[in-house]
């Protein structure tokens, strides 16, 4: 596994804006996997709107399911780009089953940014055994883009605080065991008034919303949670009071680039079917791929995903010079983070949607896994920020 540090063996080559050694043989193993055991079971996930337990079960098996948790709790210690790989290769064959490593990160970040080192053992530990999964819980009925104006309060009572409120479009509510959550401590204070929790599936009080009707990523739950006086020992909080929203905003500008991950591979699947259809589809006594329009197309494609993968693999490097503790490399990691989020997301609803075009009446059947890929492409421009709102960051944190 790819780790913090690690370099390339080649010391001949040429190594900069390539990959080391080390993280192609991790590509070429999550990819096996992922072709073996998860893209059998993606169109039946997508169909069914079922969660894809099959891949759940092979990313366990394989210690792919939570590779960022450090070696110190059991975890694999992967680096960022490393976690990125990983998902984008999940994610090229089903991106439901990506966000079973992706959201794994996010909902557990926070406590590793924050955590005290007894919360880090309680719940990374577990996490990296595969014996539970964590979820992230930010956005609100009325609190989406404006993060800052929830609802959700937290309220002290001796050793322990209690929560009461709703959080909306969690991703695989109901299935992870674990939840970070962010809540109001003082209302008084807008964002500096929020603290961050860790909440666990089993506490009384903890219930869940009916699974969302989505447009696409049908396999990968997406619910309310509801907090009816949820009563939590004080230690459970995430750093210190009034913390709980800068965690969160320092975890989406790491995660967001998870999310440029799930954007290249669904991109990348979706090209790489085109690729090969229009090899074998004849028209006027010819395969269609000898027709220079479409291989301008086809041209355009790789291109823009080209430019996506460069983008995304330079934010992660950010990222993880930041988890290093490199000075003066935060502000650039927010505009890398969003700038990939949203650049490679963009991207990949042109690709698919082109993809889609180049199969013609195909395409536009379940038959053939572009619909499914065009409509799993959308949301990466919606979630973790919307791409409207990223590109508000970026304006704001210019390099």
């Amino acid at each position: 596994m790819a780790r913090s540090g690690s370099g390339s063996a080649k010391d001949a080559a040429f190594d900069l804006y390539q990959l080391s050694e080390e993280h192609e043989l991790l590509r070429d193993t999550v990819r096996s996997l992922a072709e073996a055991k998860i893209a059998p079971f993606a169109a039946e996930v997508d169909e069914e709107g079922r969660f894809p337990q099959e891949a759940l079960d092979a990313l366990r098996a394989a210690d792919l399911h939570a590779v960022h948790v450090p070696d110190a709790y059991g975890g694999a210690g992967a680096d960022a780009l490393a976690t990125v790989l990983v998902i984008e290769e999940v994610a090229r064959v089903c991106a439901s089953s990506s966000l079973i490593p992706a959201v794994n990160k996010l909902g557990s970040l926070p406590v590793m940014l924050s955590g005290s080192e007894e919360l880090k053992a309680k719940y990374l530990t577990p996490l990296a055994a595969g014996d539970a999964m964590f979820s992230y819980c930010l956005s609100e009925p009325e609190a989406g883009s404006d993060a800052a104006g929830m609802k959700t309060r937290a309220v002290r009572d001796g050793d322990h605080w209690v929560l009461n409120g709703v959080k909306r479009w969690i991703t695989n509510a109901g299935v992870s065991e674990y939840y970070t959550v962010m809540a109001v401590t003082d209302p008084e204070k807008r964002s500096r008034g929020i603290s961050a929790f860790v909440v666990e599936k089993s506490d009384e009080g903890v219930s869940f919303g009916a699974p969302e009707k989505k447009l696409g990523i049908k396999g990968s739950p997406t619910r309310e949670v509801y907090f009816d006086n949820v009563r939590i020992p004080a230690d459970r909080m995430i750093g210190d009071e009034g913390t709980g929203f800068a965690t969160a905003m320092k975890t989406l500008d790491h995660t967001r680039i998870t999310i440029a991950a799930q954007a290249l591979g669904i991109a990348q699947g979706a090209l790489d079917y085109a690729k090969g259809y229009v090899q074998e589809r004849k028209q006027f006594g010819k395969p269609i791929g000898d027709f220079q329009g479409v291989q301008f197309m086809l041209a355009d494609m790789a291109m823009k995903l080209a430019a996506a993968r460069q983008l995304t693999y330079a934010a992660a490097a950010r990222s993880e010079r930041v988890s290093e503790g490199a000075d003066g490399q935060g502000q650039e990691l927010t505009f890398y983070g969003a700038a990939a989020k949203c650049f490679a997301s963009d991207a990949a609803m042109e690709i698919t949607t082109d993809a889609v075009q180049l199969l013609g009446g195909y395409g536009y059947t379940r038959d053939y896994p572009l619909e499914r890929m065009m409509r799993d492409a959308k949301i990466t421009q919606i979630y973790e920020g919307t791409n409207q709102v990223q590109r508000i960051v970026m304006a704001r944190n210019l390099p």
